[in-house]
C-alpha cells in the first residue's frame, strides 16, 4: 500500500494571509499525524509565500514521520536542507508568477545543477527525490543522475475529463511508473490528486508515496485534519 504524505503548505497559506501566527502548520502536522499520515510534506519556496524558516524547524524537532522538503535548486534553500536535514529533500521547478508548481524539473536545462543538488543532499544523508513529469527522457536522465527517487507530476491527470482523457493520462502514467521501477528507483507520485481521483493512481504497481495536500486542507477545513487525513488513508488502502 502506498504511503501518505500530507502536505502542510495551505494551512500556512491561510495563516500568511493576515500575515499572524494561526493557523499553525506545526500543530497542523501533529494533527495530520494523529489521522495517520506517513510524512507530512512542505515546500520552503524561495519567496516564502507559505511556510517560512521557522516553521521547518520547528516541524523538524516535532514531526515523528518522514519529513519530506521540497525545494527548489537554489543556494539559498538548499543550504537551509543541509542545515536542518529533513528525512527526504524533493527538488521540484520554482516560478514566482505560478499560483502552484506546474510542471516536473526539465533535468535538459541544467543538468549538471540538478547534479550537484542531488550529491549535495545526499552527501548531508537526506533521501533525494526528483519532481518528473511522466516523460521516458526525463527519467532517463534522471536514472542518470542517482537520486533515490522520483515523483511523478499527476497534475494533467487529475486536471483531464473523466472518461478517454484522463485514462490516456493513467496510461501515462503507469509507464512511467514502471520506468521509474526498471531504473531501481522508489516510486512517489503527486499534485492535484483529491479524493475522486486518487485511487487508480494509488493503484499503480509499486506506488510507494503519494503527496497530497490541497485536497486534504480543503477538507480539513469541513471536518477537521484528522478525519480528513483518515479518509484519505481509507481511499489509498
Amino acid at each position: 500500500m502506498a504511503q501518505l504524505g500530507v502536505n502542510i503548505d495551505h494551512v500556512a497559506t491561510v495563516r500568511q494571509a493576515r500575515l499572524t501566527y494561526e493557523p499553525d502548520p506545526v500543530w497542523a502536522a501533529v494533527l495530520a499525524e494523529l489521522g495517520g499520515a506517513d510524512g507530512i510534506t512542505l515546500h520552503l519556496r524561495e519567496d516564502r509565500r507559505h511556510i517560512q524558516d521557522r516553521d521547518l524547524r520547528l516541524l523538524r524537532e516535532t514531526v515523528t514521520v518522514k519529513l519530506n522538503l521540497e525545494l527548489a535548486v537554489a543556494e539559498d534553500v538548499l543550504e537551509i536542507a543541509c542545515r536542518v536535514r529533513p528525512d527526504q529533500a524533493t527538488l521540484v521547478p520554482e516560478r514566482r508568477t505560478e499560483v502552484t508548481t506546474e510542471g516536473g524539473l526539465d533535468l535538459y536545462a541544467a543538468p549538471g545543477k540538478v547534479a550537484q543538488a542531488v550529491q549535495r543532499l545526499q552527501q548531508a544523508g537526506i533521501l533525494v527525490s526528483l519532481f518528473l513529469d511522466p516523460d521516458p527522457k526525463q527519467i532517463e536522465a534522471a536514472a542518470r543522475l542517482k537520486p533515490d527517487a522520483v515523483e511523478l507530476h499527476t497534475g494533467k491527470y487529475a486536471t483531464a475529463s473523466p472518461g478517454a482523457a484522463q485514462a490516456a493520462e493513467l496510461e501515462r502514467l503507469r509507464h512511467a511508473a514502471k520506468q521509474v521501477v526498471e531504473h531501481g528507483l522508489i516510486l512517489h507520485a503527486g499534485h492535484g490528486l483529491t479524493y475522486r481521483n486518487v485511487q487508480p493512481v494509488a493503484r499503480i504497481d509499486r506506488m510507494c508515496e503519494l503527496n497530497i495536500g490541497h485536497s486534504i486542507v480543503s477538507r480539513a477545513l469541513m471536518v477537521g485534519m484528522q478525519q480528513a487525513v483518515r479518509e484519505m488513508k481509507n481511499l489509498i488502502a
